[in-house]
Parts: C-alpha cells; structure tokens; sequence
C-alpha cells in the first residue's frame, strides 16, 4: 500500500503531521515511524528485494495524467461505478479484446535506456562517403540542444493557430527564404518529406498544369528519385491509369510530339558530374513542359543555380544543412517554383505568408489555406499532411547561424577536398570523370578494371564507399572530413602521397574548381539581416530563445486537438534519437552495420502486429497521408494480381479524415462519398446502396475508427463484412487508435490494412508541424505487396513471393531515427499501461464532455457517451450573439490554451481530445475556461455586452494591446487578459500578435522574409 518513502510522507502529512513538525522533531522520527508501520504492519513483515529496483509501473504514472483518485472522482461524477462500466458504454462488446496484449513486461526508464544501448551497438558508424542525397554534416550543438532536444520545440502542433505560433512561422519563413535564395526562384514551401517525395509532387505538380500524359527522367538522377516518381505516376493521369515515365539521356530526348508534361534532372547529379542543363531546359519550354530540378542547397552556394538557367522547379533536401542521417530521416525536403501561370496555387503541402492582424502589424500565417485536404478531399493538390517543420527549423537556423558566408565556406572547404582527392586518386593510375566539373562526389573507374582491392582496403579502414559496378565506386564528401579522413581515402585507392603533400602541389584555387568555370555563382544570396546578424552563440541562443517564447506547446498547457492526439512525449522516449549509434548511420549502408535498427524494427513489428491483430508491417511511409497512399497502393496492386484491375471504386464516408479522398485519389481511385446519419455514424443504407451500384468495381472503403464524430460506431464488424461481401478491401484509418490499444484490435473485426500515426498514438512528438511517421499494418493476402527500395530492399519485400508495388519513400525504413521513440513507449509501458492509457483516454473526455454540456451543445452522444474526442457546437451562437466557433478558439488564447480542432468535422463546432496524459486540474482548466466564454457569449445574448464589439470578436489580446496607451474597447484590460483568476499570479502566455487577417495575406502573398524598410517602424517595433 505504502511502498515507497513518498508515500509514507504524504500518509503522515494526511494523519495531521505537518512537514514542519517532522523537521523540527516535534515529533520524533520513531515516533511517527511507528504510528505508520502500526497502520499497515501487515504489509511489511519482511525485507522484499523487489523494493531496491526501479518500479515499471513508475512511468506508466507519469505518463497518464489523473491519479487513481482523481480518475474515481471523474468516474462518480459521471455516476459510473468503475472504469469498465465505462468502457462498456463506449466499445461496442463485438469487438472487444478481452485477452491481454502479448506484449514484454514494461520497464523502468533506467532500464529501458540500458536495454535500449545495448541494441544500438549492433549499429555500427563506419565513415559513409556514400552519398547520393545523404551526407554527414555537424550538427550545431546549440541548435540541438535548444532546438531538437527542447520540448517547447518539439511539442506544439502545426501553426493553424497562428497567433501562438509567430516564432515558429517566423523560422519557416526564414526557411523559405533560404530555399528561395539559393535556388533562386520565387517562391519556397515550409518543407516536403524527402527528396524523393519532393520529385514526386513535381511530377504531379507538372501533370496538373498542363495535363500531358508523359513525364522525362534524365538517367542519372539518384535511383531512389527514380523509383518513388515512377511509382506515384503509375496511378495518375486519366482515370488513374499512369503517366507514362521515359527515363533517358537527355542529349538524345525529343520534345517535339508536344506530350511531355515535364523533365527531371539532378544537378549535380548521382555521380557528381555538373552538366549544363540550360538546352535541355530551353527544350523543354518550347514543348510547353516544365523543367524540374532536384539540386543540393550547399552546392548552390557556389553552383549556378536552377534558376538562373530557366528552371520552373526545384526539389531536394537539406538534411546536410544540420540534421543528423538518422538511417535515412526525419529530415527536410524542399521545394521552390517561379512565380508562373497559376503554379503557385498548385504547390503541395505547406507555405507561410507575411499578412497582418487587425491592429495593421504584420505577422505571419499559413497562406493559401484553400489547398488543405480537410476542405478539397479529392481535389486537393496534394495528400501532403505532416511536413518536416522541425526538421526544417533546425535547416533554417544552420542557414541563421552560418550566414552566407559561413554557408559559402563549408561549400568551398568540401569542394577543395574533393579537388585534392581527385587529383590523389588520379596519381593512383585511376581513372576519375573528367568530362564534367564536379562539387563534392567522384565516380571512379578502378586502374585495374576491379573494385574488389579498393573495398577490401575501404574495409580496414571501416570506409563505406558507393559500389556503382565492379569497376566503378562513388563517393561523396561533406563538411565533416578533416586531413586524417583524405589521408584514409588516399590510402585505400593506392596514392603515395598524402594530403599534405597533394596540396602543396596545387594552386589556391585549382584549376579544375568550380570557381574557374562558367558553372560559378554570381549571385548574391541569404542578404537578409536575419542571416547576417546571429553568427555567435551568444546570438544564436538568443534568437531561438525569442522564437520559441512566442510559440505556445505542450509545456504551456493541454493542446486538446480533436484527431491530433497531442500527449506527452516524454523525455526518456525522446534521448535516443540523438545518441550516435541512431544518429550517424547513412540510410544505404550494409544492412550488416545497422543490425540495431534492424532488431527494432523486428521488435517494434511483432508487437504493432501483436496490438493491432495485422501479420506485417511496414514502416516506409513518413507520414500519416504516406500510410494511407501506401495502403491503397498495395490494396490496388494485390486487386490487379488476382485479375481485379476494374476494382477503382474507393468508398469514403464524410466521417472519414480529410486526407483520406486525397489519398485514393492519388491512387488511382474514383471516390464515392457515403453518408452519415444524424447521429454521427455511417449510413448504412447509404452503404448498402453504394455498394451494391458498385460492386462490380468496389476496391475499397476508409474508415475512420472511432469516426472524427468520436464515436464506436457499433455497426463497425457490419460494414466491414459487406465490403467484404461486395469484393472489396477494408482499409482503417488508424489515427485514432489511441482509444483502441489494449481493448480492440482493427484486424479481429474486419480491417485488411491500417495506418497508424506514430505521432499520435505512440508519442512521436508533432514537431510543429512535422515529422510524423504512418507505418502500416497489413493482413497476410496483402504482404506480398508492401514496398521495397531500390539501394536497400526493406526485410518485409525479401523472398519468394515478394510482389512490391513500388518505392514510397526516398529511405528504406522512413523517418528511422524517430521509431526508437514508439518503440520506448510500448516498451516503458506494456500491456497494462497501453490498455489503461486508451481507457483513460475515453475517460478524460467523456468526463469533459459531461462538465460541459449543461453549457454547450454536445454532439453525438445520443447514449451520452463518446469516444476519445467529442465536439461542441457553436452553431446556435451564430444566430444569437453573431459568435463562431473561430471566435472561440481565439478567445481560449487569452486564456492560456491553444484552441481546440476547429471547424472540422463540423463546420459550426469544435473537436475536443483531451489524452490520457492530462491531469484532472488540467481538464477542469480548460473546461472552466469553456463555460466562462459560455458566460461571455450570454453577456453578449443578454446585450451585456455589445455584439461586434466584445472580448471574443477582439480576441486574442496581445501584450502590446493590453499595454498601449490607447483602450478603445468597452470591457477593461483585465476582462482581455485575465478573464480566469488562475491567470493571476502564474507566468500568462501572451498571444504573439493579435488576430491576423487570413483574406489579406491571401491578396498579397509575400513568401520570404520581406525587407524590414517596407514596414512602418512604430507599428513593426516587435514584429522586427
């Protein structure tokens, strides 16, 4: 009962001894020792070994929220006797799981750091000069440590709440702005994926624009480029039947049927040769195709860049830019056009715009929001959902803290080690490509015709090289390699001198550089100040401090979004992915040297599979939406195998995620939409009706489950069995599987395949946008169809039988640095600890639900009980006291809370999901908070309070409103500022800006950090 010394504590405080007493030996140690023990005698009648060892079941506490206490109290104040009674009313008993998970007894956190650094010696860090888009880089130590290893970083979610996000906009934009400048086009993204994916959308964005059916791909760009932009175009074009791939030389390439939406070339490309792309481009637009370029940020900054030479689209990655390889991610891909045509309305994913908040200050937002799936569903540009914001940030700040010419000086340091190298090799009777200049990577042919003595001698030195044939190596130098490194590369390739030696034998700038040739930058780049102004730590800390105090996270306060699932990401969790042995490994080494990565791969599959009921996964897909294309894609390609290629008809209910229409359709699937009864759950006879008149040509349905109307539908085994019935596939969306852990698994009750969001459930932190990882889950019929890779084919696509579909990421394993935090999390905590977070997950809503709906219209609980979310309607305030639930949202910033999911799925509502890692005082926080602004909208309904001019149509108030000398507004500053006495006394949290104006921002998009002279200086004093 008392098992520890806290709790011996806390009983004698409760029995009236005060701390104080104990301290000043009112009363005697012995004393009250005794008054203890007499209470509980029977519990400590002899020496227990188990006493001296960390609990497991310590973080299992520390992760979910409410006490065993606190978690009675909500229960009684719902009038349920027990949490099973609970759980009882809120999933359907068809589908319970009545066993416990098979899964390993979980761990103290010491013990699972230990366990978790003996797995990671199986990874072995060689050198990698491998290359092809993948480099070692130095990652600041001040930015990993204030950036990637802090939670107020980490933690917050996408900025569409963009008052409480001006620090990390501000980042983007700085990232933007770099894109732009070194790329030299117009207009920049807020990140991609990776490179691969980034090519991808090119190719589709090249299709949208002109709608021709053929796309070129120059031969030497990098395979895995190659192979995720022939797998996405296999299912576009007409009726999803392919956009035809021609890869080629580009010298010998005819433009002149006039078919050919767009081109892709790598410049430098996969063997580092730079070509003058310039004709090709010049081709290209007189065949009114679009010329996309994938490039390499660093190269640009003494490279030529795409730009200048007429390019339309820039794709890559800037992982070498301060991100650690991490075996292939999370890292940042980018993606740039000119401003032409109507381009900029068709770019995928994510950009931040400069705009304005109703006192004319400029601020910034996400621009051009119209392109979000949630509103186009299968007219979306794009299924892009996560982006990589924080990889991006870290990008961005490398880029702040280098500065142009710091940036420019690396480049210069890798391409003169490059130069000297070369010219080593050579004197080694090698043959290096001389056809072409080159930045920072080598094609050697062997003297002798054979690689193997050039490989054996690489392996002495544990030297990874790139194998090209068994003449033929690569390798890529980065800003890592000192003298002793050339030295070493120097040695296996035969040369009998050193690099000393070599470099006194060249001139300062050699004559085979960059710099001597007509490939030179000439431009200029990165001008702004905010890249001229934080080059010493002093600065650099300064300014990601100044940022990150502007943005509200999880280490603020609750982030209840509905469908986002925004629970704690602990730090023990999150230690791994910096440790080395995670870190520095290049996603195309030998699988030999990564046999870590591999055994958690093996571990975190086996019980993914074991929590979901699946027989695989497959952890490629780097996002959510990638999960969700990736499922598809392997649905379609077993329906072909079995002779059922007529199968394109894809059933979505209007309950489903928004990103699920843009997915299917990027599959090659005709959406049909199902209806939803007025109680929130899909339609049946809708259903039924639907599948019937299709099904003939029935593939599949998505569900979402529980439903974004947060609910068990209880008809779940039921529409699963009738598609099914009808010859189609059942696919799940699973970001919501945080209330199913432990009490259902989707594959028992009828799901062929699932995603799940790792940043959701298993505690992947957001990011601020990004990453995200979506692995999926798949029945045995479906196996044979997971994706493979090019360079490293994924364990899961080796054998007999392996039918891939295709390649979905640019990494074999995605993101593979952030899988060892699911991977902590199911082990820290087991069976009991997941069944009772998806248990209190249920509970902290339902019992929200019940504090707020004698206040706000609950929908969808006709039972009177939810799922893990539930949503309140504002639609009736509309009419009454002219209140959205937008205005609610921003009020709730004044408050101290980031709003709720806002206006989805119900246009008129908010969608509330508390976690189970909230405390109870939390949860009465924000629900006080709610039915105070309930209290505000009365006023305002009573004509207390005037109908435009009002806490909540002003909301948020920003500091410098609060604090300004003029107050024109009819309720007093601390109605706006401290509307709940909890305010008072604590550290608030100041919005960054007042309410922006989204229309304004769309009318004049501004993308890139803008010259500060063309603000008003009284108005930008704090925007600057």
């Amino acid at each position: 009962m008392y098992s520890n010394a806290a709790r011996i504590t806390r009983y004698v405080v409760r029995q009236g001894f005060s701390s104080h007493q104990w301290q000043t030996k009112r009363i005697v140690p012995s004393q009250s020792l005794r008054l203890v023990l007499r209470s509980f005698s029977s519990a400590v009648t002899r020496f227990d070994i188990s006493q001296i060892a960390p609990s497991s079941d310590a973080f299992i506490s520390r992760h979910i929220g409410p006490s065993e206490e606190e978690q009675k109290e909500m229960l009684k104040e719902m009038e349920l006797e027990n949490m099973e009674e609970l759980i009882e009313k809120t999933v359907p008993a068809g589908i319970r799981h009545r066993e416990e998970l098979k899964l390993d007894q979980p761990l103290s956190e010491p013990d699972l750091l230990v366990k978790l650094r003996e797995i990671s010696k199986g990874n072995q860090i060689w050198r990698s000069y491998i290359g092809m888009g993948y480099y070692n880089c130095h990652v600041p130590t001040t930015i990993l440590r204030n950036i990637l290893e802090n939670p107020g970083w980490t933690t917050p979610y996408t900025p569409y709440q963009p008052e409480l996000a001006q620090g990390r906009l501000e980042s983007l934009l700085n990232f933007q702005t770099m894109v732009s400048d070194l790329t030299a086009l117009d207009i920049a993204n807020a990140s991609l994926l990776d490179e691969a994916t980034a090519a991808a959308e090119a190719m589709a964005l090249a299709y949208r624009a002109n709608k021709k059916p053929k796309f070129f791909v120059d031969r030497n760009c990098h395979p895995q480029v190659i192979a995720v932009v022939e797998t996405r175009a296999k299912t576009l074009g007409p009726d999803g039947n392919g956009i035809e791939i021609i890869i080629g030389d580009k010298n010998s390439f005819d433009f002149s049927g006039q078919d050919v939406s767009g081109v892709l070339f790598q410049y430098p490309d996969t063997y580092g040769m730079i070509d003058d792309f310039s004709g090709l481009v010049e081709k290209a637009h007189a065949g009114k195709a679009l010329a996309v370029c994938a490039t390499d940020l660093l190269a640009l900054t003494i490279l030529r860049p795409p730009g200048e030479f007429g390019c339309d689209i820039a794709v890559g990655s800037t992982q070498r830019f301060g991100v650690s390889l991490g075996y292939g991610g999370p890292h940042a891909g980018f993606f740039a056009i000119r401003d032409i045509g109507n381009l900029k309305r068709m770019v995928p994913g994510r950009m931040v715009g400069v705009t304005r908040d109703t006192h004319d200050v400029p601020c910034y937002r996400l621009a051009l929001q119209t392109r979000e799936q949630h509103i186009r569903r299968d007219k979306a540009t794009s299924n892009i959902c996560t982006a990589q914001a924080l990889l991006a940030n870290m990008s961005a700040m490398y880029a702040v803290y280098h500065g142009p010419k710091g940036l420019k000086n690396i480049a210069l340091r890798v391409h003169n080690a490059t130069l000297l190298l070369a010219e080593g090799i050579k004197q080694a009777g090698h043959q290096v490509n001389e056809m072409h200049p080159y930045f920072d990577t080598l094609k050697v042919v062997s003297a002798t015709g054979d690689i193997s003595e050039i490989q054996k001698r690489a392996a002495e030195k544990k030297i990874n090289l790139r194998k090209i044939d068994e003449q033929t190596v690569g390798l890529s130098l980065d800003e890592t390699v000192k003298e002793q490194d050339l030295n070493d590369l120097l040695w296996i390739f035969g040369c009998k001198s050193n690099a000393v030696e070599i470099s006194g034998n060249l001139s300062e700038v050699p004559q085979n550089s960059l710099l001597h040739t007509p490939f030179k930058r000439l431009s200029s780049y990165l001008t702004h100040p905010v890249f001229n102004s934080h080059h010493s730590e002093t600065n650099i800390v300064r300014y990601m401090k100044q940022l990150e105090n502007k943005d509200l996270s999880l280490v603020h306060s609750m982030i209840s979004l509905g469908s986002c699932t925004m629970k704690l990401n602990s730090t023990t969790e999150m230690m791994p992915i910096t440790w080395p042995r995670f870190a520095d490994i290049h996603p195309f080494a030998p699988v030999e040297q990564a046999v870590g990565y591999l055994k958690l791969y093996q571990e975190l599959e086996q019980d993914f599979c074991e929590i979901t009921g699946f027989d695989a996964a497959c952890f490629q897909p780097n996002s959510g939406a990638q999960g969700e294309y990736t499922g598809l894609r392997a649905i379609r390609a077993y329906l072909e195998h079995i002779g059922q290629e007529k199968r394109k008809v894809c059933l979505i209910p209007v309950s489903a995620h928004g990103t699920n229409p843009a997915s299917a359709q990027m599959a090659g699937f005709t959406v049909k939409v199902i209806k939803v009864d007025s109680g929130g759950n899909i339609d049946l006879d809708d259903l039924k009706k639907q599948a019937e008149k299709y099904s003939a040509e029935l593939a599949a349905i998505m569900v979402t489950y529980p439903s974004t109307n947060g609910i068990f539908e209880a008809g779940i085994r039921e529409i699963c069995d009738l598609v099914h019935y009808h010859g189609g596939q059942v696919y799940l969306d699973g970001a919501n599987l945080n209330a199913q852990v432990g009490l259902c698994r989707p594959a028992d009750y009828g799901a062929d395949v699932m995603h799940s969001n790792l940043h959701k459930t298993f505690c992947i932190p957001h990011g601020g946008g990004g990453p995200g990882m979506g692995p999926i889950g798949v029945r045995k019929h479906l196996v044979p169809f997971l994706p493979s890779h090019p360079v490293i084919a994924p364990s899961s696509t080796v054998g007999q039988g392996a039918k891939p579909f295709g390649v979905i990421s640019a990494a074999p394993y995605g993101s593979s640095a952030i899988l060892t935090i699911a991977w902590a999390y199911i082990k820290l905590m087991g069976a009991k600890g997941l069944k009772q977070a998806s248990e209190v997950a249920i509970l902290n809503a339902n019992y929200m639900a019940s504090r707020l709906k004698d206040h706000y219209d609950v929908l969808f609980v006709g039972d009177g009980y939810c799922a893990h979310e539930f949503i309140i309607d504002a639609k009736d305030f509309k009419k009454t006291a002219g209140i959205e639930a937008m205005d609610i949202a921003k009020r709730l910033q004044d408050y101290g809370f980031h709003a709720p999911t806002v206006a989805w799925p119900v246009s008129t509502a908010l969608m509330i999901e508390p976690t189970e890692s909230e405390s109870k005082a939390e949860l009465d926080r924000l629900c006080d908070s709610l039915i105070s602004i309930r209290n505000e909208i009365r006023d305002i309904q009573d004509g207390v309070m005037d109908s435009k001019n009002n806490p909540l149509k002003n909301s948020p108030h920003p500091q410098d409103v609060v604090m300004s000398d003029k107050w024109s507004y009819p309720y007093s500053r601390e109605i706006a500022a401290y509307p709940a006495p909890w305010l008072k006394g604590t550290t608030k949290f100041w919005p960054g800006c007042a309410r922006v104006d989204d229309k304004h921002g769309d009318q004049n998009l501004v993308c890139t950090c803008p010259p500060l002279e063309s603000y008003d200086y009284e108005k930008t004093k704090a925007f600057t």
